[in-house]
């Protein structure tokens, strides 16, 4: 045997043999590209994130989408997020159709133990539940926004319990226990952060910091910035840094932090207007800084510390990306739309061919090329002399502006298609009820909550916020007045029933009505139960649209039985025994038999 025959042998058997990388994924909610120090901003210290770039290959261009259900859709299937169903942020529009496997569905397919902690935000109910979607295990929120951020009630595997704690702190605790126990096998550990998300609510000890801390890099649109939220941001994500370092410092401590893909990544551009090194945009747009995130990846054994990707990348990237370096199999073969990015994270020579990145939100799609942005209005904007898009180029390049116009027009039919019903699905319906029935009574799941984002206010009834995420239903005051749930039971028996509720003291001992086709179950709404709104929550107001939360109280209001099929679940008023019935967080249908 030749030394080249030989030197082949060996590569292969070592390739054969190695163990299989274990992956963290780190998600932030609503921090914009310009919220770390690595990216230039000296007001705040990122020093653990930074350090998966400078030990690892930093995305430089890198394309998300401009809010967050849809940028978590791409990551996990590497495909657009309409070809998913997902088209919104709440009332069952965050769904990510069942037809798609994701990343965790691979993983799990090749032997790995996975795992989710935090925010899911691509569906509820199984089998949309991460735990139907290729996850072992689940600890957090799967709603798109949680208004409780201190001793919050969260999920695990399907239950709520009450937890004590940041919930940061409390989803990144139960992260390093996955991985304790799964130290000696390969692992998937997802850590979907819920900050900077608002409710601007940080830790005392982070908020102290920042709270008179002078603003002196200010937002593209400085006069819109309120220097509040920019500090109490940035003091989230001092905290999310932080315990961005307890994870990298346990892998390190259990000796596999060598062999461990950790991926960090942001879902949108910020949630308030702050220091973007001078990108127009945030949250909801799909200019630059509404769609820009950082993105650094880190594989000590085989990716390049401190190289910079500078072509064009995305979330669809991710998948095909992931499953690359660790050589694990998708779980179909439907078409992907993002790319393997191995050859650029590993200096590979070779070609690597022109693309556009599509963003699109509201029926708003803008088109990245790698030196030029349209924008949804046909803009076109060179972004190598022009990152802040301050002088449309249409005039001097109208071949490129054409090309992209096409394009985008080519790309909207493909995903949307071109009737009065794919138009509707391109806007979303604003916060009307998504028309898929939620899927209830799976015995690999019984239990199936029904929170009052996922169902219909009729009558006088209103939600608590113009926002659905993590509102409860109020004014309750008449027996002409529902809440209503489009179901489909996939299993007929019997489902004991709860509700989570309060109610002022003198209001207790309305009866209520549960029915669905011709099953019927009424109860009494005692005793009554009528907590204060919380005061512990909030470092800064809350803002406009969004729930003060309190103490929701739970009541057993029977057995139902329930035939199988699609049809209205309809909870309403028999007789009210003072000015109002109850405010309804959400309605618990567990499977008995």
């Amino acid at each position: 045997m030749n030394l080249t025959a030989l030197a082949f042998l060996l590569l292969v058997t070592t390739t054969l043999t190695a163990a299989p990388p274990n992956v963290v994924i780190f998600l932030a909610d609503d921090a914009g590209w310009g919220d770390y120090s690595h990216s230039g901003n000296t007001q705040v210290q990122t020093p653990n994130i930074d350090s998966l770039a400078r030990e690892g290959v930093s995305l430089d261009r890198f394309y998300v989408q401009p809010v967050c259900s849809p940028t978590r859709a791409e990551m996990l299937t590497g495909r657009y997020h309409p070809r998913g169903g997902v088209r919104g942020v709440s009332t069952g529009q965050e769904r990510l159709d069942l037809g798609e496997k994701t990343l965790a569905d691979a993983f799990k397919e090749a032997g790995y133990a996975t795992a989710c902690f935090g925010k899911w935000h691509n569906g509820s109910q199984w089998p949309y539940h991460p735990m139907a979607r290729g996850f072992d295990e689940y600890f957090g929120h799967t709603a798109g926004h949680w208004g409780e951020y201190f001793d919050a009630p969260i999920e695990e595997n399907g239950r709520m319990i009450r937890t004590k704690g940041y919930i940061v702190d409390v989803c990144t605790d139960r992260a390093l226990a996955f991985i304790d126990r799964n130290k000696a096998k390969p692992f998937l550990c997802y850590v979907p952060f819920t900050t900077p998300h608002s409710p601007w609510a940080a830790p005392k000890e982070d908020w102290q910091r920042f709270k008179d801390k002078p603003i002196t890099q200010h937002a593209t649109k400085a006069a819109n910035e309120v220097a509040d939220e920019t500090r109490c941001a940035l003091a989230m994500m001092e905290n999310q840094d932080r315990n961005v370092g307890r994870v990298l410092e346990r892998l390190r401590g259990h000796g596999i932090a060598e062999n461990t893909i950790v991926l960090y990544f942001s879902d949108n551009g910020p949630n308030s207007m702050r220091w973007t090194g001078g990108m127009k945009g945030n949250k909801g747009t799909t200019d630059e800084s509404g769609v820009r995130s950082v993105c650094y990846l880190r594989w000590p054994t085989k990716l390049p510390a401190g190289h910079t990707v500078t072509q064009i990348a995305g979330a669809i990237d991710l998948l095909p990306t992931l499953t690359a370096l660790a050589g694990v199999k998708r779980a179909n073969d439907l078409p992907l739309d993002g790319r393997d990015l191995t050859p650029l994270l590993t200096r590979q020579n070779g070609e690597w061919p022109d693309r556009m990145i599509f963003s699109t939100w509201a029926g708003k799609i803008s088109a990245r090329t790698q030196t030029h942005r349209l924008d949804h209005a046909g803009k076109l904007f060179n972004m190598t002399a022009d990152p802040g898009q301050t002088k449309p180029v249409n005039a001097a390049e109208p071949e490129l502006a054409a090309n992209l116009t096409t394009a985008v027009q080519a790309w909207r039919k493909e995903m949307f298609g071109n009737d009065e019903t794919a138009k509707s699905k391109e806007k979303g319906v604003a916060n009307g009820v998504d028309p898929r029935p939620i899927p209830v009574g799976y015995r690999e799941f019984p239990i199936t909550m029904l929170p009052a984002r996922d169902g219909e206010p009729r009558g006088g009834v209103k939600r608590s916020s113009g926002a659905p995420n993590c509102s409860y239903f109020v004014n309750w005051t008449d027996t002409d007045d529902s809440m209503v749930w489009l179901l489909d039971v996939h299993t007929a028996g019997r489902y004991e029933v709860s509700i989570d509720y309060t109610c002022p003291l003198p209001d207790a001992g309305s009866t209520v009505e549960l029915s669905f086709k011709d099953a019927r179950l009424t109860g009494k709404v005692t005793p009554g139960w009528d907590p204060p709104l919380y005061t512990n929550q909030d470092t800064l107001p809350r803002p406009p649209g969004e729930s003060q939360m309190k103490e929701f109280r739970t009541l057993a209001l029977g057995e139902i039985t329930l035939p199988a099929g699609q049809s209205p679940l309809i909870l309403r008023a028999l007789e009210i025994s003072g000015k109002s019935v109850m405010d309804l967080r959400r309605v618990t249908l567990t499977l008995r038999e």
